[in-house]
């Protein structure tokens, strides 16, 4: 019988009716943890529940955009399953396609809104759970390979996960204070409804990109690696990792792309 990984441990997970969120809540229920879906899209945080068919696994509704809402999925986590060992942030928008010179700053203050100012709120009231029940948690958020390299997304979307990655590693510095580990997970192009939908491609299109651009050859990244790089985080087998941000990109963000083809006929030379 496989390892249950996660065995009675409690998680928290945004965003997670669709996409990594998704696939996530698969991977987590498959390694025994009790999970709380929560999401915007109800219809589909409620479908992925049933075609899990556990009963381990519960919705929520939270716009993480809403403190409030925020507060009372974690108390909603805390009445049911009397604690909380992880927290995945995942929910996040990539905002408006559109240059700096057209720029719509309440579209910008939206995705900053989701996708940095939620994060925060989902931390700092996780983060107070557990120190509250004195539990050595792990918290993960789904920044980008867009955190650390420009010109990957949209100005709005590589800004939020900038400063995204800049919350990780502070709150990891006041966290490791109470044994509670802090990291993130940065994709490189995942075909999901947040990558398909904004540019009207579907999946195997967006995978098609990946392959012909990312410098892994042979493999297409999907929601799945993804799952299994949070999965990991979460697990008592990254017990002294913390701070860390686990990217997940066959080399793209460390490799000068430029210099492929030359670099080639040198070798082949």
């Amino acid at each position: 019988m496989q390892k249950q990984r996660l065995e009675g441990k409690v998680a928290l997970i945004t965003g997670a009716a669709s996409g990594i969120g998704e696939e996530t809540v698969r991977l987590f229920a498959e390694n025994g943890a009790y999970i709380i879906v929560a999401d915007v899209q109800d219809d589909l945080g409620h479908q992925v529940i049933a075609s899990i068919g556990s009963d381990r696994i519960t919705y929520r509704h939270c716009d993480v955009r809403d403190e409030n809402q925020v507060e009372e999925t974690v108390n909603f986590t805390l009445e049911k399953h009397g604690r909380i060992d992880i927290l995945f942030s995942n929910a996040g928008i990539l905002g408006s396609l559109s240059g700096i010179l057209d720029l719509d700053l309440k579209d910008f203050d939206n995705t900053i809104a989701i996708n940095v100012r939620g994060v925060a709120a989902t931390i700092k009231h996780a983060a107070r759970a557990m120190v509250a029940k004195k539990i050595r948690g792990s918290i993960i958020c789904t920044t980008s390979v867009a955190a650390t390299l420009g010109g990957t997304g949209p100005h709005n979307y590589t800004t939020s996960k900038h400063a995204l990655l800049g919350l990780v590693r502070s709150t990891c510095s006041e966290l490791g204070g109470y044994g509670i580990r802090v990291n993130s997970v940065s994709p490189y192009g995942v075909a999901t409804p947040l990558s398909c939908k904004p540019f009207n491609l579907g999946p195997d299109e967006v995978e098609a990109s990946t392959l012909e651009y990312g410098n892994l050859k042979g493999v297409v990244l999907k929601a799945r690696h993804i799952a299994e790089a949070a999965l990991y985080l979460a697990s008592d087998e990254s017990g002294y990792v913390s701070g860390h941000n686990l990217v997940v990109d066959g080399g793209f963000t460390v490799v000068n792309g430029s210099f492929s083809a030359s670099y080639n006929l040198f070798t082949n030379s």
